[in-house]
């Protein structure tokens, strides 16, 4: 696949209509064949008989050829090297990969050198998307001073300065009293906290356990070290009362926790990445450290209760876990490797599989990409109404495909999905009404009526 960046692409003077297009309504849990009509980078209207005998004099038309259109992905974690690593990522090579990965807005991690615990570094962030000017990025804060778990960083101060959430990233706060203090201080802005729920002391090994750590030698992390903290997270939330986001749910015990405390009413959310409903441990076969990742992948049973989760609505939303690592710290053993893989780019087409298996629709799968992850965080994205803004991606959601990992976008190449077939992929990525990414193949009928 090949396909053009446009960085500087101001939107239309006037108004541009997406027409022929199938829509999908996340928010009306619809999906429908009709048009968008967008205008001063806003959705000005939209609907099914939109433009049904096509737009009127004078509006530049886009005919989608039948092609779905729905809001644009939201992806709430995403690693970068910008500040301290630019060699493993930047925020414009991310912003680039994310592009061509159909995601209009995404959130970046504070685990980056210096780390987002002053306000600087979250006003650093807003500065250089606006540099960058393609995927919206916004931040979160850090927890904890140094994301070391110790002092808890100035909330209120972050909060000012923009922060969208807070969280150590993938550094689990293992003191509960420091967990505890968080959820009550962030109640005070109601700032929604996102924890990693791994016990420290537990969750050393570099995979997780079970027959195939034991066939291939390597240290296991046992799956109760994911819902010890999950159980311990949920009643700090009880006892205070703060909204708690518990990320990269991964296991079976976890999901069945989760959903017992929802149903209690409490006020907790979550979400999966897309290797944990699409791989287990079976991935990392001849010590694969693309295969490495935090938490680690697990048993062909987790994978399946992480999909069910995602079926009934126990599991929220959907996010890439996009970490980049460089050839030198992949190319090692397997004990030594550093873990994580790349997702913004595959992100859509590996969600796609839930759909093509008959586990979601394709409005309930946007709820999870794009509508719900919004809600949570507080973003204006992730819906079609009428003065919202015009992040949309138009996308094929048939095409096959082999991932390639030369053929990503993303500064490095460690996806833990090399070599997968998949079906899906984006014509088109629209943020603010400017088409900051188009396929080759979409040649768009983008002349006045």
């Amino acid at each position: 696949m090949s396909g053009k960046i446009d960085k500087t692409a101001p939107p239309h003077a006037g108004s541009t209509a997406y027409i022929n297009a199938r829509i999908i309504d996340p928010t009306g849990n619809t999906e429908y064949l009709g048009a968008i009509l967008i205008s001063d980078g806003k959705i000005a209207d939209f609907g099914p008989n939109l433009f049904a005998s096509g737009a009127p004099y004078g509006i530049q038309s886009v005919d989608c050829r039948g092609f779905y259109l729905a809001p644009g992905v939201v992806d709430t974690r995403v690693h970068t090297g910008e500040p301290g690593e630019e060699h493993k990522e930047t925020l414009e090579s991310a912003g680039t990969a994310a592009a061509v990965g159909g995601i209009t807005s995404m959130v970046l991690l504070p685990d980056t050198e210096p780390p987002f615990d002053d306000a600087s570094l979250i006003e650093f962030v807003a500065r250089r998307a606006r540099q960058v000017k393609l995927a919206n990025m916004y931040a979160y804060g850090a927890l904890t001073v140094g994301l070391e778990g110790k002092e808890l960083a100035e909330i209120g101060l972050l909060t000012e300065a923009g922060a969208v959430a807070f969280t150590d990233a993938d550094h689990a706060v293992g003191n509960a009293q420091v967990m505890r203090r968080a959820l009550y201080y962030a109640k005070t802005f109601d700032a929604l906290i996102v924890h990693l729920p791994q016990e420290p002391t537990l969750s050393g090994g570099t995979m997780t356990s079970g027959e195939m750590a034991t066939r291939l030698g390597l240290s296991g992390s046992p799956p109760l070290a994911e819902v010890m903290m999950v159980e311990r997270d949920i009643r700090l939330a009880e006892m205070t009362g703060g909204r708690l986001h518990l990320t990269k749910i991964s296991t079976a015990e976890s999901v069945e926790a989760i959903a017992a405390a929802k149903a209690r009413g409490l006020r907790i959310t979550c979400d999966t990445a897309a290797p944990y409903f699409a791989l287990n441990d079976l991935a990392v076969g001849d010590y694969r450290t693309f295969g490495k990742l935090v938490p680690p992948l697990r048993a062909e049973k987790d994978r399946m209760a992480v999909v069910e989760g995602l079926k009934n609505g126990t599991i929220d939303a959907i996010v890439s876990d996009h970490r980049p690592q460089d050839q030198d710290s992949k190319r090692v053993p397997f004990a030594q490797a550093e873990p994580g893989g790349i997702g913004l780019e595959t992100l859509l087409p590996i969600s796609l599989e839930l759909v093509h298996a008959g586990h979601l629709t394709l409005p309930r799968l946007f709820q999870l990409l794009s509508s719900k992850p919004a809600a949570l965080f507080g973003l204006p994205a992730g819906k079609l109404a009428k003065g919202a803004p015009a992040d949309l991606v138009v996308f094929d959601a048939d095409y096959a495909w082999k991932i390639d990992r030369d053929d990503l976008w993303s500064k490095t190449k460690n996806s833990p999905f090399d070599e997968r077939p998949v079906q899906g992929r984006v014509l088109a990525t629209i943020v603010g009404g400017r088409t900051i990414y188009r396929d080759d193949s979409f040649a768009t009928a983008a002349a006045l009526a």
